[in-house]
């Protein structure tokens, strides 16, 4: 009696697609999981500088991890229970220093020692983002594009360190690293010189991504708002896609969070894979705004899968995650979206695209609704439990009791 398994590619193979090929194409295309789902962007330097930068974390579920032991902890488990290639999204607030304290500016790989040896451990890959909030030399809300020549020093040097760590990263791991700057600069209120901060946000860049860097990925990733800078972004869109395109190297990163809320990602991104060679992504699922909540498997995210897959792009995209959810355990809320990424990414390799582009070339508008329709009920559940269980993770809910019982016997002796 044939499986669930092998009448669900029997169904698949009768659109010319191989089961068999999607879930080996799923197998080997690492999702950069972002370390600080598990801590509310708390980070570990301990200053007792509040959450800024347009940032906020809500909820307040028992167990947040509060330090390197206790994260890396949380995230073997996560880890244990999602299938395929995993990656690590640092950011530079999480290093893990041992003797004279380094701030942002003068950090080191030295500082970041325990993750290499836990990635080296695993065979993760680090991928790393420096942190260009949440800091006293955050003024008037501005990093990069102060007018404040100091306070533009300072991050400057933050930047300049950062992509050496990357390259470190690099160097030890054997794998790139894929470097993001990000920052949240902006006005609350309509501004009276928009071009000023940009033209200074342009001079910084140029001086951190002036060293050449085997190994580093660079990127500049854009907002459209934040809390606090609803008027006015610095590193808008447009800025930074300008950059990115006037300097080989560097890349132009897109969150899905970051864009007005009629804008979506899947449309953009084979707009940019006709000019660029990789595609950063960060992927979250915004409600309304950039609210980073836990990625669902929804329209939007199997529409980006789909877009990856069907121009085969999955060796040029670089996916990673960024959401954080508070409200609910934080452990689950890492398997929850990572398995959602996965899945959305399978749904797209189990799809006939070759057949339903040449529908489209043919203008048989009719047949291509038809059959996208159909598709959507074919059973795609089967595949992926299918996928899991070769992966060595539970392919139903299964996996939850799991996160019940560390719950239950790890995170409610945290205070």
């Amino acid at each position: 009696m044939a499986t669930r398994f092998q009448e669900a590619a029997q169904r698949y193979a009768r659109l010319n697609v191989d089961a068999e090929l999607a879930m080996k194409k799923l197998s080997t295309f690492p999702i950069s999981i972002h370390c600080w789902q598990g801590d509310d962007v708390t980070g570990f330097e301990n200053s007792g500088e509040a959450l800024s930068g347009g940032i906020q974390t809500t909820g307040n579920y028992p167990g947040k991890a509060r330090n390197f032991q206790e994260l890396t902890a949380d995230f073997d488990l996560a880890l244990s229970l999602i299938p395929g290639m995993k990656r690590i999204n640092l950011h530079a607030s999480y290093s893990v220093q041992q003797g004279a304290f380094h701030d942002r500016d003068a950090l080191t790989p030295e500082d970041f020692a325990p993750w290499v040896e836990y990635a080296k451990a695993r065979g993760l890959g680090i991928d790393f983002n420096p942190t260009f909030f949440s800091h006293p030399m955050v003024k008037d809300g501005l990093t990069l594009s102060s007018p404040d020549e100091q306070v533009r020093a300072f991050w400057v040097r933050h930047g300049i360190a950062c992509r050496r760590i990357a390259a470190h990263f690099a160097r030890e791991l054997h794998t790139h690293c894929l470097c993001n700057v990000w920052i949240p600069d902006g006005l609350k209120d309509v501004p009276a010189d928009r071009l000023t901060p940009r033209l200074l946000l342009r001079d910084s860049l140029d001086q951190i991504f002036a060293e050449k860097l085997p190994g580093v990925i660079d990127c500049v990733e854009s907002k459209v708002f934040g809390i606090g800078v609803e008027a006015y972004t610095v590193g808008s869109s447009e800025f930074y896609m300008g950059y990115a395109a006037t300097h080989p190297g560097v890349y132009d990163l897109m969150d899905n969070g970051h864009y007005h809320p009629t804008e979506t990602i899947s449309d953009k991104l084979p707009a940019m894979l006709c000019f660029f060679d990789k595609i950063p992504l960060h992927v979250t699922r915004p409600m309304r705004w950039d609210s980073d909540h836990v990625v669902r498997f929804d329209d939007e995210i199997r529409e980006i899968a789909t877009e990856i897959v069907r121009n085969d792009a999955m060796d040029k995209v670089l996916c990673g995650l960024d959401y954080f959810d508070a409200s609910i355990n934080r452990v689950a809320a890492w398997v929850i979206g990572t398995r959602n990424m996965q899945k959305a990414l399978l749904y797209a390799l189990t799809q006939p695209h070759e057949t339903l582009k040449k529908l489209q070339q043919e203008g048989d508008f009719t047949r291509l609704l038809m059959l996208q329709e159909e598709c959507k009920t074919l059973p795609f559940g089967d595949i992926w439990e299918a996928y899991c269980e070769r992966m060595g993770v539970p392919g139903d809910d299964s996996w939850y009791r799991q996160i019940l019982d560390y719950e239950s016997t790890v995170l409610k002796e945290r205070t």
